[in-house]
C-alpha cells in the first residue's frame, strides 16, 4: 500500500500535476490551504494528497469562491471525512 502523505513532488512538479502556477502554491501555503513537507533545507515538498487538494482548490476557485470561502470548504470537507471515518471505524 502507497503512502499517499509522504512529501515527495517539489513544487514545479506539484504545480504542474495540479495545474496551478508556482506563485498560487506559496499563495495558497500562506492562507493555511496546504500544508507541504519541508527538507531540511527547507525546501517545499508535496504528497500526493496535497496535489489533490490543489486540485480541488482549483475547482472551488473555477467555481467563484474566494480564498476564505474555499478555507471553510476544505475544513466542512475534511470534517466530514474525519466523520465518515469515525462511524466506519464504530461499525
Amino acid at each position: 500500500m502507497r503512502d499517499r502523505s509522504r512529501a515527495l513532488y517539489a513544487i514545479s512538479v506539484a504545480a504542474e500535476l495540479s495545474g496551478t502556477a508556482i506563485q498560487n502554491l506559496r499563495v495558497y501555503e500562506r492562507h493555511g490551504l496546504v500544508s507541504p513537507g519541508r527538507t531540511e533545507g527547507g525546501t517545499r515538498r508535496y504528497s500526493e494528497e496535497d496535489v489533490e487538494r490543489l486540485v480541488r482548490i482549483r475547482e472551488l476557485l473555477d467555481a467563484g469562491l474566494n480564498l476564505a470561502g474555499i478555507d471553510l470548504v476544505l475544513e466542512l470537507e475534511d470534517e466530514v471525512a474525519r466523520l465518515r471515518e469515525r462511524r466506519r471505524a464504530s461499525s
